[in-house]
């Protein structure tokens, strides 16, 4: 129960107790508009006999490096918030069409660090874009959660942000978008002055439902809407909200086809209707200008229920209806939507995975190029001061100690790069730092530090810094946890660099090989060298290539300068070196079809299509 005493609130919590963080945090939620305000102190915690609800443990095993948060407790309410983003009234920065959007959503970590956590897809030609990609945050009821929204307009192909124009931002909490369910407020530049007139909405909504509704659809004879060609269809879905309708879900743009076949996609079953397949569903078809105006096709409402019925025997069509022509003598429709498939299937979770018995291999390599400088100098990168400090080390203990937890044997293979090593004194770009080539483990993150110790005087720095040679080491582990039939082995390489890079070629196309595997690499860059070629291999602003033009399946790089968290806490450099794992290691595996090692639910054969970015 709570009682009320001094803006104090005390929760009593028997032994026998069923408790539920869900409902609890539906309580202080409806109690607190703002939690901050409040201290909620616990008077028993939670007793070791208590039992938990089936949607959370009492004490659930943590996310990696979940954003935004300390390393999660026993008393920790965290749960998952989709954020739906919609923009009115941006500015035009165009000269001879409109601006093309997108929004990158960063979290601060300490002080004035801010890092990038997700972004939406660009919207080209359109001053009132609504996203349909949602972004997905972890949220701690006791932690404040400060987030910053900001708009660009994208000119480029890679949606670089250094080329695109800045349209607003909007600072908040996460909390407040919580409380609010719907949060409107202004842009404004970054002299804090307003965008225009410009205004950023977030939506939010709990995600309690890890279903998804695999679709496949087509149509047939559409209007022909283009004057010199036919229509270039895309479909969009709504889901019926007390407020109106929201976008849950945009497909790829067909180009002049009457009878297009999109691509398989997929949608969250909360997105789509709450988790209710009897709720109303909108579905609308329009052809794409690239002036940003889309002629209205046609639209058609259903429910999830009634597509999964009719997809049991054939395909269910549905007549698409433009109520402006219904009037017209002879109007029948304006084409056909057809759903070739719609099955409901279960998304698993980075979390899923984890505890299905998924293994985190973690693998450490480290530069020992003469560009560092020499460590007997006090101005070395590798100079271990008296209270044993230095930035490979710091970087070592932030990064380990949160991964380590997921590697049930703690026994972690550690590398160096770019040194003559004894006893030959050949130049070395892939030795043990424990010089022992049949058994490069060390004992968990304190034998790695161990044996980087003792390593350093026995090596001569020199060069040149080719990854390639690492990288490549670890892919061949993870091409041979691709045989396997189910999830059990994914591997993340930390990289910890000065940052001068001689076999760039060769790392990209080895990156671009890795991403095919269940592979991560992190680089995390020491020093105040010139770090382009580091941010250049994180994929953030576009699809990575090797040097022959192959596209990358996915962005596996995920790149930190050390110097942006030298005077933050160790936690803030884990959460932002480690913020894009979880995302990388449940994509990979929904992209190849498997599953935990110990699950009974299986997935759908088809893939998981990426967001599409029709306009």
């Amino acid at each position: 129960m709570f009682e009320p005493n001094s803006r104090v609130y005390t929760m009593h919590l028997t032994s026998t107790a069923t408790v539920c963080v869900c409902q609890l945090r539906l309580v202080l939620n409806l109690l607190f508009t703002d939690g901050n305000n409040f201290l909620i102190k616990l008077a028993s915690h939670f007793p070791q006999n208590a039992k938990s609800c089936s949607c959370h443990s009492i004490c659930p095993t943590p996310t990696m490096a979940a954003v935004g948060a300390p390393p999660p407790r026993a008393t920790d309410c965290v749960t998952k918030v989709a954020l739906t983003i919609s923009c009115d009234n941006l500015l035009d920065m165009d000269a001879f069409s409109k601006s093309d959007p997108m929004c990158v959503l960063r979290m601060n970590t300490s002080g004035p660090h801010w890092y990038e956590i997700c972004r939406t897809e660009k919207i080209q030609n359109c001053l009132n874009p609504r996203f349909s990609k949602s972004l997905v945050l972890d949220y701690y009821f006791e932690v404040v959660q400060k987030l910053r929204f900001e708009v660009y307009d994208i000119d480029t192909e890679n949606c670089s942000l250094e080329e695109a124009d800045f349209l607003g931002q909007m600072e908040c909490t996460l909390g407040q978008i919580v409380s609010s369910s719907k949060l409107t407020k202004p842009l404004v530049r970054r002299d804090r002055t307003p965008a225009g007139s410009g205004t950023i909405t977030i939506c939010a909504e709990e995600q309690t439902d890890n279903r998804v509704v695999a679709f496949e659809a087509a149509a047939r004879k559409l209007d022909k809407k283009d004057f010199f060609g036919k229509s270039d269809p895309f479909l969009e879905f709504y889901k019926q909200t007390e407020t109106g309708w929201q976008l849950a879900h945009r497909t790829e743009v067909i180009k002049n086809n009457l009878n297009p076949t999109w691509k398989p996609f997929r949608i969250s079953m909360q997105s789509l209707c709450g988790g209710d397949v009897e709720k109303l569903i909108k579905v609308d078809c329009y052809d794409y200008n690239n002036s940003g105006s889309h002629d209205f096709i046609g639209s058609f409402q259903t429910t999830l229920s009634q597509i999964q019925q009719a997809t049991q025997s054939y395909a269910a069509e549905f007549e698409c209806i433009n109520s402006k022509k219904g009037k017209k003598k002879g109007y029948k429709n304006s084409g056909v939507i057809i759903i070739k498939q719609c099955k409901t299937v279960k998304e698993y979770t980075f979390l899923d995975y984890i505890m299905g018995g998924c293994q985190i291999n973690f693998t450490i390599a480290i530069d020992f190029t003469g560009s560092n400088g020499d460590p007997k100098s006090p101005r070395s990168l590798h100079y271990i001061n008296p209270q044993g400090y230095n930035e490979y080390l710091a970087a070592i203990w932030a990064v380990g100690n949160v991964i380590q937890d997921y590697d049930s044997d703690k026994m972690f293979p550690a590398f160096g790069f770019g040194a003559q090593i004894p006893p030959t004194w050949q130049v070395s770009h892939e030795f043990p730092i424990n010089f022992n080539p049949a058994n490069p483990f060390c004992a968990g993150v304190e034998g790695v530090v161990l044996a980087y110790q003792q390593c350093l005087p026995q090596v001569k720095l020199y060069g040149p810094t080719n990854f390639a040679p690492i990288i490549n080491h670890v892919a061949h582990f993870g091409r041979q946890a691709l045989q396997q039939q189910t999830a059990s082995q994914y591997f993340v390489l930390l990289i910890i660099t000065d940052g001068v890079i001689t076999d760039m070629d060769q790392t990209r196309s080895a990156i671009v090989n890795a991403s095919r595997l269940p592979m991560s690499i992190i680089i995390v860059g020491v020093g105040g060298a010139d770090f382009e070629a580091m941010e250049f291999l994180d994929g953030d602003d576009g699809t990575l290539r090797s040097a022959t033009g192959e596209a990358a399946l996915r962005d596996i790089v995920q790149f930190v300068p050390f110097r942006q968290f030298t005077n933050c806490p160790q936690e803030a450099l884990a959460q932002s070196v480690l913020a894009e794992v979880p995302g990388q290691v449940a994509g990979f595996f929904k992209l190849m079809g498997l599953k935990p090692p110990h699950s009974d639910s299986t997935l759908s054969d088809l893939p998981s299509a990426p967001p599409s970015d029709p306009i």
